[in-house]
This record gives C-alpha cells, structure tokens and sequence, in this order.
C-alpha cells in the first residue's frame, strides 16, 4: 500500500480502538478487557478485509504499528476515561471516523489485489463495519449495523466514492479524502437527524 493509504489506515484504527476502548470503559471492564475490545475493533475490520482478498498474512500481521497504535489507544482512554468515558457521543464520533477511512481504505486495498469495482466496494463496507460488529459482539450489545440506523449505508457511499475515483483515475487525493469526509459526514448527520433505515410494517413502536 501507499503511504498515504497505510497513514490513513492506521488512522481509522487508532479511531476504531478509542470507540472499542471507550465502551470497554463504560461497561467497566479492567485494563485486560479494555486492550482487547480496543484491539477488536480497531483490528476486526482490517483482519475480515485481508483475509477476504487474500492478503495474507494479514497487514496486522507484518507490520508492529498496526498493533501498536490500538494498544496505546487502548491505554490512552483507559487512563483519561473520567473525560473520554462520560459521552457517547464521543464513541459515536471515533466510530464514525473509523468507518469513513475504513471505507475506503478498504475498498482501495481491495483494488490493488485485483478485485473488480462492485466488489471492491462491497469489501470497503465490509472493511468499515467489521471492527464494530466485533466490538459490539463482544461488549454485548446488538451491533450498530444490525439496527435501524444508518451505518452500513454511509460505508458503501464512502467505498464507492474511493472506487470511482480510481477507475476516473484521479490523483490520490480525490482517490482518498472526499469518500472518508462523505462516509463521516453522513453517518454523523443520520445519528444528529435520527435517519434510519426501514422496520417492518407495523414496527416503528417496538
């Protein structure tokens, strides 16, 4: 991968393990259980990625920063919880920036590996809604994903935008930024508005 795209990656990780670290921190759990829900989540999606496309070992695997930065993240909102823990909208917003780079980095990496647009997008999305599928497995709760909010929706704009520009052939800039800012974007928009995907009939009240 480039460099960018390895910055940008270990960015969304970073932001995904602080999520992960901060519902540990809520639940509570000890500083054990906080490592690993942040290491899940910020890891989860990556993992799912690589082994898809088969980019094995996987990139966590083979290079010590991508365990790394989850585990400082990881000790960075266990120390400074009583200011990190008190929010969820914190949580909400490390979740949403991970999912954004993820998006795309995921759909890129995808790319390079030979994949075609359509599914290329597809492994972005799955890429951004990995780590927290895991996280909320874990943490007990039903995963984000799964409800009615949008999420999984803004990661497949986001992917999808990456994808586009490749195939346009865009500089890396346009291949990068613009789908992770609209994949963010929209998903904070759709939590801030309360957009959500359709119940069953006869379920809005449930």
């Amino acid at each position: 991968m480039s460099t960018a795209l390895v910055v940008l990656d270990l960015v969304g990780i970073a932001a995904f393990a602080l999520s992960g670290a901060l519902v540990a921190v809520r639940k509570p759990l000890d500083v054990f259980g906080v490592l690993v829900l942040a290491g899940a989540t910020g890891l989860g999606g990556g993992f799912l990625r690589d082994l898809l496309i088969g980019a094995t070992p996987p990139a966590a695997l083979q290079d010590w920063r991508y365990l790394l930065v989850p585990f400082i993240a990881g000790l960075v909102a266990f120390r400074f919880h009583p200011v990190l823990g008190r929010l969820e909208r914190e949580i909400s917003v490390f979740d949403a920036a991970g999912m954004g780079l993820f998006s795309v980095t995921g759909a890129v990496k995808a790319l390079d590996y030979g994949l075609e647009p359509p599914a290329a997008a597809l492994i972005g999305m799955v890429t951004a809604i990995g780590g927290g599928v895991i996280r909320d497995l874990l943490a007990g709760r039903v995963p984000v994903v799964l409800r009615e909010e949008l999420y999984a929706f803004p990661a497949l704009v986001g992917a999808s935008m990456a994808v586009a520009a490749v195939e346009l052939d865009l500089g890396e800039f346009w291949v990068l930024v613009p789908g992770a800012v609209i994949a963010f974007g929209y998903r904070m928009i759709a939590l801030r508005r309360g957009w959500h995907a359709p119940l069953p009939p006869g379920m809005d009240g449930y």
